[in-house]
């Protein structure tokens, strides 16, 4: 597992230490791995439409190949659908 955000390596590691992550976080500040994922768009935040990340999950085997692809992913129940999927794919 690993997180990709547009944020600073110093804010990451600050983030990581705060809540003890046990895996690593990567930065895109210039978003080019982002939009090359497709995780980088159009979106609406309190009515007004804006371009910027778009949460999203991926899951890729060992060799980088991807799995499965979940865009623009609400938080709840997220968790446990990426679970149950990780569990039918081993």
């Amino acid at each position: 597992m690993v997180g990709l955000s547009r944020d600073k390596v110093a804010s990451h590691r600050k983030f990581a230490d705060k809540l003890g992550l046990k895996f690593p976080l990567l930065a895109d500040p210039e978003t080019k791995l982002i939009q090359a994922l497709g995780a980088w768009g159009e979106k609406k935040m309190y009515g007004k439409v804006t371009h910027g990340p778009i949460r999203s999950t991926f899951i890729a085997d060992a060799g980088g190949k991807l799995l499965k692809v979940y865009p623009k992913v609400k938080a709840k129940g997220h968790a446990e659908q990426v679970y149950q999927d990780l569990a039918e794919l081993v």
